[in-house]
């Protein structure tokens, strides 16, 4: 009832009659009073006035299964909801409800991470009331070698999502991050459960730092938030909630080929490294070149010095900027 409550408030133009809400939802005046104490303790401001009712005034950043499910107008993605004040990984979680069964757009959202991942098992390191942390669960009907292109799709899902949210220009660092002035603000991670051969499931996770006001030392020369990068606070929900109806596009269009094919052109638009020297970090043995874009495959092309090319395939391979982390 309080979602439901919540999602009309928002929805509302004026005041809403608390005696409305009674006989909508079959409970006591006492019932729904409880409610709007309830939500103006998480973050809303709510105005009651005696024979008109009750009214948003205004919202803080709150992060809710309530004030997610008040808020996504999407068709299939975030549809069934799965919050925490606090987990350990929000892609375990996502992962335990795709072998429960769980449907194609399952939401994972967690306040704070105890055990949140990067790529190659590094930390994320995920604060309570400044990020969003969150994982999606899929299940595509595509070749397993399709599924780490999704990587690449989450993350023009990110970067439009940001845009709309909040107005910032990011950019995309092959393969999983966005970052903006040449530092970190976002870390995808996509893992996969297969069986005989097919997809089970895919998770993506992904990280995004919005309101944090610092970070630990070994990490100020490469990461960086929303809020330092513009001095302003962000709701992570509406965060989210672009995201998500930014993904069901490009999903939609990506299933389509299965491949990169009819994103490649907007991707290498926003591409960070795009037409800059970098430096790959193979375990073979590091080389420089010059960033060509991405394939249709989604690999990275890089231009050596001797004016050949080669595809960079993510996976144990890194790519830097030849001077810092971009």
């Amino acid at each position: 009832m309080k979602g439901e409550i919540l999602k009309l408030l928002k929805e509302s133009d004026g005041y809403l009659s608390g005696q409305e809400l009674c006989e909508r939802f079959g409970v006591s005046r006492t019932a729904v009073w409880k409610v709007i104490n309830q939500l103006k303790e998480e973050g809303y401001e709510i105005e009651a006035i005696r024979n008109k009712g009750y009214i948003l005034k205004s919202v803080s950043d709150v992060l809710s299964k309530e004030e997610l499910e008040s808020s996504l107008k999407t068709r299939w993605a975030g549809k069934e909801i799965h919050y925490f004040d606090r987990t350990d990984s929000t892609n375990i979680q996502a992962r335990l409800a795709g072998e429960a069964g769980a449907s194609h757009g399952t939401l994972a959202v967690a306040e704070i991470q105890d055990g949140g991942r990067g790529r190659r098992g590094r930390n994320w390191i995920s604060p309570a009331g400044v990020g969003v942390w969150m994982s999606l669960l899929l299940r595509p009907e595509i070749s397993p070698v399709s599924a780490s292109m999704l990587t690449l799709v989450m993350a023009l899902a990110a970067q439009k999502g940001i845009k709309e949210a909040t107005g910032i220009e990011s950019q995309i660092k092959w393969p999983n991050d966005l970052v903006l002035n040449k530092k970190k603000i976002c870390g995808i991670l996509t893992e996969m459960g297969t069986e005989f051969m097919e997809i089970k499931y895919v998770v993506i996770g992904t990280g995004i730092n919005v309101n944090q006001e610092e970070f630990p030392e070994e990490l100020r020369k490469t990461a960086t938030s929303l809020y330092l990068e513009t001095g302003k606070k962000y709701h992570r929900s509406r965060i989210i909630e672009r995201i998500l109806e930014a993904l069901e596009e490009y999903y939609g269009i990506f299933v389509k080929t299965e491949d990169m094919s009819a994103l490649l052109e907007e991707y290498n638009e926003k591409l960070v490294n795009q037409g800059q020297e970098v430096c790959v970090l193979d375990p073979k043995g590091e080389y420089r070149g010059l960033c060509q874009g991405i394939t249709k495959t989604g690999g990275l092309l890089v231009e050596l010095s001797d004016g050949t090319v080669t595809e960079v395939i993510s996976g144990e391979v890194s790519v830097r900027g030849v001077y810092g982390y971009v």
